[in-house]
């Protein structure tokens, strides 16, 4: 089998486009979690604000811990959709990192940034 399996350009240009939209979304969650964060930090310092006095230490300290936890997931995922863009050039894109066969479609549309198949999945 000396071909290389891929997707076909009309398929990558498709995932890309559904890339883009998950890295824009993304990037406006991240944001949203940042100013979230951000609030949370002015609101313990700020008297005029008294919902936050409400709760004790503990609760906000998990807010803003949950909050960069959050956010550093996000940052991941998008990293991981930017590296799929990359791949899409390469045409690498969609292909088992580990079985070198196709990842099924359906995953890469739940899953774009995916590099492994189910099968390869399973075998960790």
């Amino acid at each position: 089998m000396g071909e290389n399996v891929r997707y076909s350009d009309k398929d990558l240009s498709e995932f890309k486009a559904l890339i883009q939209e998950k890295i824009r979304k993304a990037q406006h969650d991240l944001e949203l979690i940042k100013s979230a964060y951000m609030n949370d930090h002015n609101n313990g310092t700020d008297d005029t604000s008294p919902t936050f006095k409400a709760f004790d230490e503990g609760s906000e300290v998990m807010s803003k811990e949950s909050n960069s936890q959050l956010a550093i997931r996000q940052e991941k995922f998008i990293r991981d959709l930017k590296n799929a863009l990359i791949r899409i050039e390469n045409k690498t894109y969609g292909v088992c990192r580990v079985t070198g066969k196709l990842i099924n479609r359906e995953r890469l549309k739940l899953v774009p940034h995916a590099t492994l198949s189910i099968e390869a999945k399973n075998m960790q």
